[in-house]
């Protein structure tokens, strides 16, 4: 019974336990990741005993640490305990199912019973009644419930079974749990012990990043510090730039009075200039009078000889005709002929003044651009002085006055030459047209004998006076383009003209080369237009440019313009690609073709769209020059057409003849006549066509005999002399009617038709047939078109109608059939034979070889080509190798017949071949978890495409694209990547099979060794998102090394190839990453210990590379410098002429002074480069500057980078410091990282786009605000975030901002309010969807410590005199790094002054309760305290001394005031009480007890004067209380003791006195009472005090319940006389 059980429970168990090679199980404890080996259930009951044993044995002795075997065992004694309460679920389940099920089967089994006995009675009751039908349907009711019922009952025994089966498992399931629960238990008290161990290890971990913390935190402050030292510095040189700034400031200053001395004398000397033009235009206007009178004589002499030249002429032609007449011609047609002659030279010549004119239009258009383009040139740069050079008019009147007076036009031609020469002014141009056109008049008179002008004053055209000369080649007519003269200037001109405008374009490096913009369409064509129609077309012209260009229309040819306008309006700049839609316009004026063309210039070039105009034109043409009507037996009849396409725009009329018919042409008109109807624009066409015509004469004179009949024709047709059309028919020959015409042979073809005209051949005599045609055409334009038909006559019954059977394109070793229809004409049956050539018979097969055809019907023969091989050796002349055609006759014998009938299979045969290259493939060494691609090429060297596959592939095999399927074109070859990836290490080798469609196979071999390192990757491809440029995107993954132990048969062991397996342990590994990636990987170095694995972080951060960036720097300090240059060239050529002023008369000297400037110059700038590369750092703003440009303007990048992972065994902590470890090139892992950078989202454009923004040094409790622009710069609206800054720190982010549109700037505000004095960093993020940009606030908050020189914060003025002052000082010392802003302010002068007076009076209370600083003020409202200065600033570490100044009024004692020291304004840094007291004497006595308030009554008691003082004069109290302390010790006892001091005030008024003397009287009765005064009699200096001391003993007969109670007075004799009463009230107190 426990046989079963156990098998059962094993197989459960195996079906569920994972296998070693399918999965890893992860344990609890995430720090251990292993391999379960396989067990099975009895392996976990032993388990689970010997983990009992082990319990048992743990409660003697200590718990040893647990392994990571031991824990696998756990784990699957786990899984087994998981297992077993499973199946103890199912089974209970199941039984109380089949429990259920038993149940029901009783149930039916008793009713079944029931059903019986009911059957059983009525069967009985049947039988009694004899009812034998109703007795045998009972009977087999009875059956059938007997059947049920023994069915029931074996299903009962059958569950019954199963029931008890199923407890006994149940029963062994549960023996097996008790066996497990101590087990379970102790699983449940380690899980427990797991937990806690984690626990501490989390506490452990917290205390490590706490003291991370702290170390960060120290690093920090050192940061801080070395940043303060830096601000400092950074100070100081502020503070030495803005003195340059100033000293440079007074400098510009100066040279700014110079330069506006020096733009006076400018202005004088302009205005001389101005007044010498002005008296050159006034000898030109005297000059050009003077020229106007000499015109005048020589039109008046021009006059005269033009009435001579025609009565002269008038005489030539009577003459002429007389002789013609009398040589018997008609005089009339020669007069006629001339007439017309000198119309046309009359014509040509309108045309060439015509042409003339309009180029002067065109140098005067180009002239007054040229001006304009100077005068904007002017503006920019004013030209310097040029008084020795000649101005156009000035040259112009040279040129008339040298003419006038009989110079030649040589020199002055050689002078225009070296004026263009010297100076390429565009003026030129109009001088040299000027003078041309001049000499070109003036040599067209003829200089005869006979002056028929007379002078208006005699005596001017005496002999005397020499006539100008016009030499012959002068006295020639100028050609139409002009001379060679005009058009050098001309062309000097358009040069120059243009040499401003065209620039070459450079972008990226590149120079744009070829045509600047595309024209669409590309030429301009008006076809058969009508005269008197308007046509229009746009043409688009596209910028093909890199960047930004203009165009400009420059117009049409000179032919042109009157037919073309051209509406074109400048778009100004375009960018590349963009656009521009140009109409031309073309109204028709004559019948002519026309072409030139539209010329425009852009900004790189110029460049011209081709326009033609075509008139109607006839352009014929026939669809074949070839007729082939094939074999035709005699008498048969068929027919071919021929098209006539007419594509032209003109229709004609056409006539179909035979080559050997004539015909001529109506209404044959002269040349001579054609030739008159010519204008003068014509004449150029018409003489072209008549030297065509010539050329075709000769060429028809050398051709050779062939074809004289058809050049006739055709020079019949050109000479458009020959009449009208007339055929002459003549008689065809018999073999010329075998082919004839169809019925329409002539018509009218319209334009853009065609029309198809039927040939026929009916064969009459065997043989072959051959007729030539030609198509003749009314329009003289049009030429002859010739074709021919050929045609053969055969007179055998058998033929077949495909003479040629093409079996287009064939392979080898494939098998082709086609069906061969022979025909007869017989009315006999025949026999046919069909034969196949020697050569081609293991080739080609005819089936059947014999056969017999029927009277006139067909027969078909089944023809078999199967090519070999061997054909091409085979076929001999029949098969052309290099082209590969086959051409086999076929030969068909009819019985009773000599001559057979023959036919033709053609087929192109190829092979059906694959090439695959290389036949060889070594993959090398190639890790388990990468794959390796190489490359074949697979060649079809077939005619046909194939499709082929590569069946069969290994699983680690791999081959793309479609997966190795596809089909390769004819002669086409393909490239197919081949993938290697191994599942295991071993060596590999294998082939791949490519198969065709028609199942041909073609082998690749191949070989590799498999590599499984010992550590692996979490992933071998990290895809980073988008990364915008500075921005940081980082990636985690991990190095595992999952080798624990060397059994092989549980899992495969790292090795390479068939190499030993590499031996468990810590494992080694590094990352190599490429130079100047902008890849960081951390750690790059680490060592993984068996099942464990390692954490590695993969950090991208896309920068500009350093040399991009200092190039762009240095062109960035090259400007700067360069500016820099410039300015001080200027300033020094400035300093230079000023002191050349005086001695401009000598010229050497300022260019002598240039040429020592230059040389040092030169000299220096050779070093400029390698001195700004050293000068240029990181942190310059050059750099900085630099660095937000290509930010800006950086266009996106993707790298793909590839990181290897050298592997070695061993850890890198054992290793010597020079001795590395042994990686293995084989055991290498590769990670691919894709890097796509893209631009920033969001820029700075403040602060020179540096991102971190330093407020510097702010006082604590004070705050400072910088603002910092953004601009968005994609192309889309960007949502914004912010991180959060501390809430408890001191940055604050004043108006954030939620939304930044494309291309919009915000002004973001920051906050810095220090709270204590410490350097803080905090980052702001922005954030937006394409990407974060993160901002660096840096700030020092600095406390704002002063010591002040007063000691306890009281200042005592002392005694002065009334309407007198006395000043004091003392010094704060600013003991801070900060430059504090300070204010003194006095409380007497406070807004609240105001409200404390309308408040109660102090002195009504007592005098602890009184708060008052405010004392007696002056009466005349002048603050009796000053203090000066009263605001400034003081620098770090230096002290600032203040000036108190003491003016009373009046006489008092109680002066105060509170002066408070403020700083920024906020801070009260020091109260310092000003105290002091007037006098109108000079003398005074302090001390005593108060018997006064400190308050003045607001009544002002009026002044005595002296005499009336001296008699109103009272004694003033003064009270000195004395206090005798008595002790109950016998120690002595010290006598009370008092102090007076009597003082005399420092004076500056004259005094009769200079001291002051006082006396006390009663000495001896005051002594008599216990008192000791000590001096009782003494003078004092001027700003001396003396000091009266009082002292008391009580005498013997004093009474301590009674106070002693005396007094005594104190005279003053100074500048007057003061008496004082001392009262004297001593008592004894008793001591604590």
């Amino acid at each position: 019974m426990e046989e079963p059980t156990a098998q059962f429970s094993d197989e459960e168990l195996m079906d569920n336990f994972p296998t070693m090679d399918d999965e890893r199980i992860q344990l609890e404890a995430p720090e251990f990741e292993v391999e379960p080996l396989p067990v099975g259930f009895e392996n976990a009951t032993a388990l689970g005993c010997s983990c009992l044993a082990k319990e048992e044995k743990g409660n003697t002795e200590k718990m040893k640490k647990t392994t990571t075997k031991d824990k696998v065992k756990a784990f699957h004694l786990r899984k087994s305990l998981n297992l077993l309460d499973k199946l103890h679920e199912e089974k209970d389940l199941f039984i109380q199912k089949t429990r259920g099920e038993l149940r029901v089967c009783r149930q039916r089994m008793d009713l079944l019973n029931k059903q019986q006995e009911s059957l059983a009675a009525e069967i009985s009751a049947e039988r009694d009644a004899n009812n034998m039908a109703a007795m045998g349907r009972l009977q087999a009711a009875s059956r059938r419930l007997h059947t049920e019922l023994e069915n029931e009952k074996d299903l009962q025994s059958k569950i019954t079974a199963m029931l008890k089966d199923s407890e006994n498992a149940m029963w062994h399931i549960e023996i097996q749990k008790g066996q497990f629960e101590d087990v379970r238990k102790r699983n449940e008290e380690e899980a427990e012990a797991r937990q806690r161990s984690l626990e501490i290890h989390a506490a452990q971990q917290l205390q490590k990043e706490k003291e991370t913390l702290e170390k960060v935190e120290r690093n920090r402050l050192l940061r801080a510090r070395k940043s303060l030292h830096v601000q400092k510095e950074l100070g100081q040189k502020h503070q030495k730039l803005v003195e340059d700034a100033q000293r440079n400031h007074r400098i510009a200053v100066k040279f700014l009075k110079a330069s506006l001395g020096r733009i006076r004398e400018r202005e004088q000397e302009e205005e001389m200039e101005s007044r010498k033009h002005m008296k050159r235009r006034m000898d030109a206007v005297l000059a050009l009078k003077n020229s106007i009178t000499a015109s005048r004589e020589t039109l008046k002499k021009f006059q005269a000889w033009g009435q001579s030249r025609a009565e002269l002429a008038k005489q030539k032609a009577l003459t002429e005709k007389e002789v013609i007449l009398a040589q018997g011609g008609d005089a009339f047609k020669h007069l006629v002929h001339q007439r017309r002659h000198q119309e046309l030279e009359a014509q040509k010549r309108a045309f060439e003044e015509e042409q003339k004119l309009r180029k002067q239009e065109i140098v005067s258009r180009i002239l007054k651009e040229e001006a304009e383009e100077e005068n904007r040139k002017k503006k920019h740069h004013p030209p310097s002085k040029a008084t020795d050079r000649w101005t156009l008019r000035d040259k112009t009147w040279k040129y008339i006055s040298d003419f006038c007076e009989g110079k030649t036009a040589m020199p002055t031609s050689h002078l225009l030459e070296n004026e263009i020469a010297l100076h390429p002014k565009p003026t030129c141009l109009l001088k040299a047209i000027s003078s041309e056109s001049m000499q070109t008049d003036l040599g067209s008179i003829s200089t005869e004998e006979e002056v028929l002008a007379e002078p208006d004053i005699p005596g001017l055209w005496s002999k005397e006076y020499k006539t100008h000369q016009v030499s012959k080649k002068d006295m020639e007519q100028k050609p139409v383009g002009g001379t060679k003269m005009d058009k050098d200037i001309l062309a000097r001109t358009m040069e120059q003209l243009r040499s401003g405008v065209v620039h070459k374009q450079v972008v990226s490096g590149r120079e744009f080369k070829g045509r600047p913009f595309n024209s669409k369409p590309e030429v301009i064509h008006f076809k058969d237009f009508d005269i008197g129609k308007v046509y229009k077309k746009k043409i688009t012209l596209i910028n093909a440019t890199y960047t930004i260009n203009y165009c400009k229309l420059v117009g049409v040819e000179e032919g042109l313009k009157d037919f073309i306008h051209i509406d074109f309006d400048p778009p100004g700049p375009m960018s590349a690609g963009m656009s521009c839609e140009v109409l031309v316009t073309f109204k028709p004026m004559i019948n002519k073709d026309l072409e030139g063309n539209v010329s425009f210039l852009a900004q790189t070039g110029s460049f011209s769209v081709p326009l033609k105009c075509s008139t109607k034109k006839c352009s014929l043409s026939l669809d074949k020059e070839l007729i082939e009507f094939g074999s035709y037996v005699v008498g048969e009849t068929t027919s071919r057409t021929i098209t006539l396409t007419n594509v032209g725009g003109l229709g004609t009329r056409f006539k179909f003849l035979l080559d050997s018919e004539f015909f001529e042409m109506e209404e044959p008109q002269p040349i001579m006549k054609i030739s008159s109807l010519y204008t003068c624009e014509d004449k150029s066409l018409y003489e072209k066509i008549i030297t065509s015509l010539s050329e075709q004469q000769l060429d028809i004179n050398e051709s050779s005999p062939v074809d004289i009949p058809s050049r006739k024709e055709s020079e019949k047709d050109e000479t458009e002399i020959i009449p009208a059309t007339s055929v002459i028919t003549l008689a065809p020959s018999e073999e010329q009617a075998e082919i004839t015409l169809g019925e329409v042979t002539e018509g009218e073809i319209g334009p853009f038709s065609s029309i198809k005209i039927p040939i026929i051949f009916t064969p009459v005599i065997p043989g072959e047939v051959q007729t030539k045609f030609k198509v003749v055409f009314k329009n003289p334009q049009c030429p002859t078109l010739y074709f021919r038909a050929t045609g053969i006559a055969v007179d055998v019954p058998v033929w077949v109608p495909r003479a040629t059977v093409d079996l287009k394109i064939c392979m080898y070793d494939r098998l082709y059939q086609d069906s061969i229809i022979v025909h007869t004409r017989s009315k006999a049956a025949l026999r046919l034979k069909f034969e196949v050539c020697k050569e081609l018979r293991g080739h080609i097969e005819l089936l059947p070889e014999t056969g017999y055809i029927q009277a006139q019907s067909s027969y078909s023969v089944q023809l078999k080509f199967l090519p070999r091989h061997s054909l091409p050796e085979d076929a001999g002349k029949y098969f052309d190798e290099n082209s590969r055609i086959l051409e086999a006759p076929m030969t068909i014998w009819v019985a009773d017949q000599n001559k057979p009938v023959g036919f033709t299979v053609q087929a192109i045969v190829t092979t059906s071949d694959l090439e695959i290259s290389p036949l060889e493939i070594n993959f090398g060494y190639c890790t388990i978890y990468e794959a390796i691609r190489t490359e074949i090429n697979l060649s079809n060297l077939s005619l046909l495409p194939q499709e082929f596959g590569f069946v069969g592939l290994p699983k680690y095999v791999d081959i793309q694209p479609n997966d190795g399927f596809g089909t390769i074109l004819p002669l086409e070859t393909l490239q197919l990547d081949v993938i290697f990836q191994p599942i295991k290490a071993k060596e590999y080798r294998f082939e791949l099979i490519c198969k065709s469609e028609i199942n041909r196979c073609f082998k690749v071999s191949c070989q590799a060794v498999g590599v499984h390192p010992p550590l692996e990757l979490s992933h071998y491809q990290i895809k980073f998102s988008a990364t915008a440029l500075c921005g940081t995107t980082v990636s985690r993954l991990y190095v595992i090394n999952s080798h624990l132990s060397m059994n092989k048969l549980t899992h495969s062991l790292p090795r390479i190839g068939s190499e030993e397996a590499t031996p468990v342990g810590p494992t080694s590994f590094e990352f190599l990453l490429p130079p100047n990636s902008p890849i960081t990987i951390s750690p790059s170095v680490g060592t993984v210990l068996p099942g464990k694995k390692c954490l590695v972080q993969v950090v991208f951060q896309p920068v500009l590379p350093h040399e991009v960036i200092l190039k762009e720097a240095m062109q960035i300090l090259n400007k700067e410098k360069e500016n820099k240059q410039f300015q001080k060239e200027t300033v020094q050529r400035k300093e230079t002429w000023k002191p050349s002023m005086p001695v401009a008369r000598v010229p050497s000297m300022p260019v002598a002074r240039v040429h020592n400037r230059d040389r040092p110059t030169r000299a220096s700038t050779s070093h400029t480069p390698e001195l700004h590369r050293q000068e240029l750092s990181v942190s310059s703003n050059e750099y900085q500057a630099a660095q937000a440009n290509l930010a800006r303007s950086f266009q996106g990048k993707f790298d793909r980078i590839v990181v290897p992972c050298v592997v070695a065994s061993g850890d890198i902590k054992d290793r010597k410091e020079l001795e590395p470890l042994s990686f293995s090139p084989h055991n290498t892992l590769y990670l691919e990282l894709w890097c796509p950078a893209v631009a920033p989202s969001i820029v700075l454009t403040s602060n020179k786009g540096n991102s971190v923004l330093n407020f510097g040094d702010i006082a604590v409790g004070h705050r400072s605000i910088k603002k910092i622009t953004l601009q968005n710069i994609s192309p889309e609206d960007l949502a914004l975030e912010f991180s959060v800054l501390s809430p408890s720190g001191p940055f604050v982010l004043i108006n954030p901002s939620k939304k930044l549109c494309s291309g919009e700037s915000q002004t973001l505000a920051l906050s810095f309010s220090p709270h204590e004095s410490t350097l803080v960093q905090e980052i702001l993020d922005i954030i937006t969807k394409r990407g974060t940009l993160s901002l660096t606030l840096i700030g020092t908050g600095v406390s704002s410590t002063i010591t002040c020189s007063i000691e306890g914060n009281i200042l005592n003025m002392g005694y002065v005199l009334a309407r007198e002052s006395v000043s004091t000082t003392f010094k704060l010392q600013n003991e801070s790094s900060l430059l504090i802003k300070f204010w003194m302010q006095l409380e007497s002068l406070s807004r609240k002054r105001d409200e404390t007076r309308q408040q109660l009076p102090k002195f009504l209370t007592s005098r602890e309760q009184r708060t008052e600083i405010v004392g007696t003020q002056n009466h005349n409202g002048q603050s009796v305290f000053s203090v000066a200065p009263v605001e400034g600033l003081m620098h770090p570490g230096k002290a600032q001394e203040f000036t108190v100044t003491f003016s009373p009024d009046h006489e008092s004692l109680y002066f105060s005031d509170l002066l408070q020291v403020v700083l920024f304004g906020k801070k009260v840094s020091h109260q310092i009480l000003l105290k002091g007291a007037a006098r109108e004497h000079m003398m005074f006595v302090e001390g005593g007890d108060p018997l006064d308030v400190p308050v003045e009554s607001l009544t002002v008691i009026p002044a005595l004067d002296t005499e009336h003082r001296e008699e109103a004069e009272e004694i003033k109290p003064i009270l000195v209380t004395l206090n005798y302390v008595q002790f109950d010790t016998d120690a002595p006892i010290p006598p009370a003791t008092r102090e007076l001091q009597v003082g005399c005030i420092r004076t500056t008024q004259p005094s009769p006195r200079k001291t002051v003397e006082f006396s006390l009287d009663g000495i001896a009765w005051l002594q008599h009472k216990g008192f000791s005064i000590e001096p009782s009699r003494a003078s004092v200096e001027r700003g001396q005090t003396k000091t009266i001391s009082i002292s008391w003993v009580p005498p013997a007969d004093f009474d301590p319940d009674h106070p002693l109670m005396v007094s005594t007075l104190l005279q003053l004799r100074g500048d007057g006389k003061e008496t004082y009463k001392v009262i004297f009230v001593a008592q004894v107190v008793a001591g604590i």
